[in-house]
């Protein structure tokens, strides 16, 4: 093939892509207007709006304070810590916080309750929360066995599914090998975690993840990508990415692709026939 030049080549990306929207972060670019003002004694004052709103605004009617959230605690090895204020709790470690979570038809869901945490036990199958959810902060701990059997996707192999669709994977990654996008932290298929920030088998690990949906036109095309930061263990290993397609397994080489789907979706936790267990979730929505 011929040396294309930059602009060229661009383009040509550009089209292979279709064009979908890859925005920066923040997703949506603020819009800034700058000017410059002569004060009482003749000497040049400079202004900037951020989205109409002055640097610096001090008139709380134009910029309201935040909105002020106690934070929750830091689990421990034993001991699981508690949500951020104005989280949704989705799973406490209590029998009632388990009637937030149901099977993938809806029904009573047959992972059990094991010393506060959910369990998957053989063939109980996905198990999803009863409220629905898009763009989100979600916050879950989980823990492979600690007897460890099997290796590579054998081992303490399950998945945190956000809207049910998109995967980052749950694995026994600790001196464990397998391909590199279905390790620990990948978004299953489509990216690898930038390292491997797993512990031993049988202790409690976290997933921190920001998640913005993807967001797709009336006749089903994309508009725009899902978006993925995650910490493992308080690790980055997800750095805003933009997930290129679907996670689903697509035989042994490929992955799914984009498909559209409602606008919020349960989050799912996936039985792979691993006792992994699952605690402290809970999911603070986001705007997109």
């Amino acid at each position: 093939m011929k040396h294309l030049g930059t602009g060229l080549a661009a383009f040509v990306v550009a089209m292979a892509g279709m064009c979908v929207a890859e925005p920066g972060f923040p997703l949506r670019e603020p819009e800034i207007k700058t000017w410059t003002e002569l004060n009482d004694k003749g000497k040049e004052v400079h202004f900037m709006t951020i989205d109409g709103i002055m640097v610096h605004e001090t008139d709380e009617a134009k910029q309201p304070q935040p909105p002020i959230v106690t934070p929750g605690t830091v689990s421990g090895c034993d001991q699981a810590g508690t949500a951020p204020s104005d989280a949704i709790v989705l799973f406490d470690g209590t029998e009632a916080s388990m009637k937030n979570w149901t099977d993938r038809q809806g029904g009573p869901t047959k992972w059990v309750l094991v010393d506060g945490a959910l369990e998957s036990v053989k063939k109980a199958g996905y198990l999803q929360s009863k409220d629905a959810f898009g763009s989100c902060q979600l916050h879950v701990e989980w823990a492979s066995p600690a007897h460890v059997m099997g290796s590579s996707q054998g081992r303490g192999n399950s998945g945190v599914f956000l809207m049910g669709t998109y995967e980052v994977q749950v694995l026994d990654s600790f001196e464990n090998k397998t391909y590199p996008d279905g390790q620990a932290g990948a978004l299953y298929g489509r990216k690898k975690p930038l390292v491997n920030a797993s512990k031993k088998p049988g202790e409690w690990q976290t997933y921190d993840i920001i998640f913005h949906r993807p967001l797709f036109n009336e006749d089903g095309t994309l508009e725009r990508k899902a978006t993925f930061t995650v910490l493992h263990n308080g690790v980055l290993v997800q750095d805003h990415v933009f997930l290129s397609g679907g996670t689903g397994w697509n035989g042994p080489h490929c992955a799914t692709e984009y498909k559209a789907h409602a606008d919020a979706l349960p989050i799912t936790l996936q039985d792979h026939g691993n006792p992994v267990r699952y605690r402290n979730i809970w999911v603070r929505p986001l705007e997109d």
